[in-house]
């Protein structure tokens, strides 16, 4: 944006007044409206622009439900993989894996990320654009910025929708999406759209919601930007000894491949890759479930969704459409339900440990903590929560 001369001195006491206002959050939805309008023109939007984008927007109360209620996390990764990766989206997975071979190809020779991680990742956000969301984009980005559980995640993509908005390319009466403000097939942000959006089909523009091979190009183009190496795996199941030390399983843990293959850690199927590469032994049902190496692509998993069981199972799914047969499942023990999970977490607090908020979902810090109270029990400390151990705290 490009700043008159006379306006100067007005956009920099507007952008005084609203240095606080961008950490606020909460009070009443129309103040808050009018501080994101004053923050704008601070930011050098006219105020025609201005006024017209956001003269629609309201509170969506849906919004905030969908928030509140993800339930579906809490689930195993048994639980879930089992739920989410079914054989007609293995089918279709394939059959588009053929269809878009060509988009494939480019988006693996430009980005670097693998035809199965897009594939996944398309599957699991839209069932391969089918699903897209019929949640108001814009009242949902305002109404998460206004709620103080996140508000500074969904702030800065309003004016990142505003951005797309003055290029013609956003409506903030029509564009939908997913409740939390992704749009499109592989469902991205407008921060992510305006940094990463490719033109995939060269008609000229951008369209996420209609055309694959947009969507699929902007995607690897984001995983790419997000850190993704090319050539190197993300996931790979193993099969792991029972004399492993599981004080050295979990993502927060890496050591040369070289190193697990001493220590008896095998392929389940082919072979490990070059044993400079580091990798982490991902156990996500304790130590008598699945077994999976995870490399450093893995992480970048993280950077597009937070959860644990999500991730997981996107990354798992991916090499299942690149060939990868069903994880051996073993004999783990047996999932603490809802009531125990909070009863662990509140019990890991109160000794100490950070576990994020009482929610009952099995995440990276209740992982971490549990692992760290194993240990000092003398227990087998494979970060899987078991009723013997919430017993013992």
């Amino acid at each position: 944006m490009t700043f008159r001369i006379s306006l100067a001195a007005f956009a920099i006491s507007l952008a005084t007044l609203t240095t606080s206002a961008q950490a606020q959050c909460g009070g009443s939805f129309s103040g808050f409206v009018s501080g994101l309008k004053q923050e704008a023109m601070a930011k050098g939007h006219s105020k025609a622009n201005v006024d017209a984008f956001f003269a629609s927007v309201q509170q969506d109360p849906r919004t905030l439900r969908a928030d509140r209620s993800q339930g579906i996390f809490k689930k195993t990764f048994a639980e879930f993989s089992r739920a989410v990766i079914s054989q007609n989206r293995m089918d279709h997975g394939r059959k588009n894996a053929q269809k878009y071979a060509s988009v494939f190809d480019r988006v693996e020779r430009e980005t670097g990320v693998s035809r199965g991680v897009l594939l996944a990742f398309w599957a699991l956000e839209t069932d391969y654009g089918a699903v897209q969301g019929d949640f108001n984009t814009l009242n949902s980005l305002v109404t998460l910025a206004h709620d103080c559980r996140r508000p500074e995640l969904f702030r800065p993509q309003i004016f990142a929708a505003l951005e797309l908005y003055e290029r013609g390319d956003f409506s903030p009466t029509k564009t939908k999406g997913a409740w939390a403000g992704e749009i499109g097939m592989v469902q991205m942000l407008p921060e992510d759209i305006i940094e990463n959006g490719r033109d995939g089909d060269g008609d000229g523009q951008v369209s996420l919601k209609t055309s694959p091979p947009d969507a699929l190009l902007s995607g690897g183009t984001m995983l790419k930007s997000l850190g993704w190496r090319a050539g190197e795996p993300w996931l790979q199941e193993v099969s792991v000894p029972s004399n492993l030390d599981w004080s050295k399983t979990g993502l927060d843990k890496t050591a040369p491949v070289s190193a697990w293959k001493a220590g008896g850690v095998k392929a389940k199927h082919g072979s490990l890759p070059n044993g400079n590469l580091q990798a982490s032994v991902l156990l996500p049902m304790g130590r008598k479930g699945p077994a999976f190496l995870a490399y450093p692509n893995f992480r970048v998993y993280f950077e597009w969704n937070k959860s644990f069981v999500y991730v997981t199972t996107a990354a798992y799914f991916a090499t299942r459409l690149e060939g990868a047969p069903i994880y051996d499942l073993g004999n783990p023990d047996p999932s603490l339900n809802d009531a125990q999970m909070k009863s662990l977490q509140k019990k890991l607090v109160a000794r100490g440990h950070d576990v994020g908020k009482i929610d009952g979902i099995l995440g990276a810090k209740t992982r971490a903590a549990v692992q760290a109270e194993q240990q000092r029990l003398g227990l087998p400390a494979d970060a899987w929560p078991t009723t013997d151990l919430l017993n013992r705290l």
